[in-house]
């Protein structure tokens, strides 16, 4: 049974290789909230699994360790596991999902574990890793669904006890529940007003579903670039803490989660993966009750691949109105662009693209199409330049 005494000797034995994390105040997010972040994105690895995989790993027996161990994971769990291994001179297996990004996989491989690519998703790898567990007698280090690792991961709790003794609400990513299941066994031990809320991407809400239904449930498929959550069902264990200590699980879009990402970027100067960027996703787009609270979010990673921060960059800053397109019906004779352009530049826009093409069937036959892509501050300053078009007398579109 889980208890705090075995959260207390996880802090202990791993007090010097797991970072104390800051608790950063929020101040430039868009938030209705006392807002604190917690920068687990900060942590050794980039993420908060090495907490638990480093106090599973150090409780293993001699005996146990002469076998090593294997783990499964999407990569930052792998990072975890990979880390703590070599930390204490014993061989890592890591099975991966082929979804999971090059970044995680090669800095897994850094550490010094053994990988194997597995096609599919977080659970197609899970099956590899046990068959391979029963071939050759290592320790299975499960994600999420052990004990130990929970007592890890519920380190995070005891900070922010001494760090933010006040606050009101805790919010935190959920995959598997390891996390969430840990932070919340702890904060409602020691300040039981405390609210912890739990948020997964809409493409992978299975512990939501099991929350709302009351009986553990699973996805058949999961889609969301939050490789780090994205899981197909969450653990008995997990599922039972969260029933227990979890007042209500969310979701957000991947939308939402591109333009958290950005925030934090812009706004707080960190970079946090999908997984990483969701409680803060939800805070920004009114989810949950925290209006004039004190809330902790926890960023639990900032592993997120270069390939695929700058499709996110740009989603977050088409979410956000600070990239807009204009699709403008006209007459196609000479002076057009020009009064088009002095449009766009006395609101205050920049335009960065621009693309002609002749109206269709049900237009004047003189007509045409113009589309223009531009810089914008918000969705409030589109607004303003679509009503200062219409004045003019032009005719907007919303698709062509």
């Amino acid at each position: 049974m889980l208890t705090l005494d075995m959260v207390y000797q996880a802090a202990h034995t791993s007090k010097n290789t797991v970072r104390k994390t800051d608790l950063i105040p929020a101040t430039g997010l868009d938030s209705d909230c006392r807002l604190y972040l917690k920068a687990e994105n900060l942590q050794l690895t980039g993420s908060f699994k090495l907490r638990g995989a480093y106090y599973k790993i150090s409780s293993l027996s001699k005996e146990e360790k002469e076998k090593g161990v294997v783990a499964c994971s999407a990569g930052n769990h792998a990072q975890g596991v990979a880390l703590a291994a070599q930390r204490s001179g014993i061989k890592a297996t890591i099975f991966l999902p082929s979804v999971a990004p090059i970044s995680k996989v090669e800095a897994t491989k850094k550490y010094g574990a053994e990988t194997k690519i597995i096609d599919g998703i977080y659970d197609d790898a899970y099956e590899a890793a046990v068959e391979y567990q029963k071939e050759t007698g290592a320790v299975f280090i499960h994600p999420f669904e052990d004990e130990q690792v929970i007592a890890g991961q519920g380190t995070i709790g005891l900070e922010l006890i001494d760090q933010l003794q006040d606050m009101d609400a805790v919010v935190v990513p959920i995959g598997g529940g390891g996390l969430i299941s840990g932070i919340s066994f702890v904060i409602k031990k020691l300040n039981p007003k405390c609210k912890v809320y739990g948020v997964q991407a809409e493409g992978a809400s299975s512990m939501c579903r099991s929350m709302h239904e009351n009986s553990k449930c699973s996805v058949s498929c999961v889609s969301t670039f939050a490789d780090g959550i994205a899981v197909k069902s969450p653990g008995q264990m997990t599922y039972d803490f969260c029933k227990e200590n979890v007042d209500d699980v969310v979701t957000v879009s991947d939308d939402e989660i591109a333009t958290a990402i950005l925030a934090l970027m812009e706004k707080e100067k960190l970079v946090a993966e999908g997984a990483g960027a969701v409680a803060v996703a939800a805070i920004m787009f009114g989810k949950l009750p925290v209006k004039d609270k004190k809330v902790c979010a926890i960023v639990s990673g900032g592993n997120i691949d270069v390939n695929i921060l700058s499709r996110v960059i740009n989603r977050g800053l088409l979410m956000s109105g600070r990239l807009s397109d204009l699709n403008i019906e006209l007459l196609d004779k000479p002076g057009q662009l020009r009064e088009v352009a002095a449009i766009i530049a006395d609101t205050g826009a920049n335009v960065t693209k621009v693309s002609h093409n002749q109206g269709g069937e049900n237009t004047d036959i003189r007509g045409c199409y113009l589309r223009v892509s531009m810089e914008t501050r918000n969705k409030e300053h589109l607004d303003e330049i679509k009503e200062a078009f219409r004045k003019a007398g032009y005719k907007l579109h919303e698709n062509i």
